[in-house]
């Protein structure tokens, strides 16, 4: 597994935040607890944990595990985990196949990263925690040779859809991937029963994506655990937006 450790620091006039790779499996408990906090407390996730006030899945084992820590509190405020291709190969596969029929993507495997479960504290929601996540995203991804991130961006549920099925029509207008690299989802949104003529706002993950250059893959999973619409979001590297390249790679 990973032994790097990214120190960026943030802003100066923001918390004294640090962005790392876990070191042990007491820090990858402390981004499992963060991920309790904030995907059942928070928004209501059904997790199937066995240790209470722990999100841990078959996944976690094989992943690299960012962490965002805030240095006044030493509180771990954010989090993303990072599965490589060696270590998609010893347990089988991506998260994200368990969502989505892959089959368009797999001649990429070998240059391909997933990263998922990303989650920041409610108090550090301001824009530089997940700053620093992606430009440790970014220096990983350009230290291992890697060209393509894959993720799973959620989109929530509570008005039932709607909100979700807007979301993706709007974006599939604009930022499709070439028919070449969609997949299709396991368990789809209804699109044809929802009212997809809303104004939603995009989720602040989903636009830092869709501006850092990210195409989205296909129409939307919904997953009944975390009631959410789930997009699989590509990344080839080599078309990242260079505004976004150079404050990321530079930090």
């Amino acid at each position: 597994m990973l032994r790097e450790d990214y120190r960026l620091l943030a802003e100066r006039n923001a918390p004294r935040l640090t962005v790392s790779f876990a070191q042990s499996e007491a820090e990858v408990r402390e981004a499992q607890r963060l991920r309790y906090q904030v995907f059942h407390e928070e928004m209501g996730a059904r997790l199937n944990t066995l240790e209470p006030g722990i999100d841990k899945d078959i996944f976690d084992p094989y992943c690299d595990h960012l962490l965002v820590r805030d240095h006044d509190t030493l509180e771990v405020v954010g989090a993303y985990r990072v599965l490589n291709p060696a270590q998609a190969r010893k347990i089988g596969g991506y998260y994200s196949e368990t969502e989505f029929d892959l089959t368009r993507l797999s001649h990429l495997n070998e240059r391909m990263v997933e990263v998922g479960r990303s989650c920041v504290h409610a108090d550090y929601r301001q824009g530089a925690a997940i700053s620093l996540l992606w430009s440790g995203l970014a220096k990983y991804m350009r230290q291992h040779g890697y060209d393509y991130m894959i993720g799973c961006a959620s989109i929530g549920m509570l008005d039932g859809g709607h909100s979700a099925a807007s979301i993706y029509r709007r974006l599939s207008q604009e930022h499709m991937s070439p028919i070449e690299w969609r997949v299709f989802p396991r368990n789809g949104l209804p699109l044809n029963a929802l009212d997809s003529s809303m104004n939603a706002p995009l989720p602040p993950l989903i636009k830092g994506y869709m501006r850092l250059g990210c195409y989205v893959c296909g129409e939307p999973a919904w997953d009944p655990d975390f009631n959410t619409a789930d997009l699989l979001v590509l990344l080839p590297m080599s078309l990242i937006d260079k505004r976004y390249a150079r404050h990321f790679f530079d930090r």
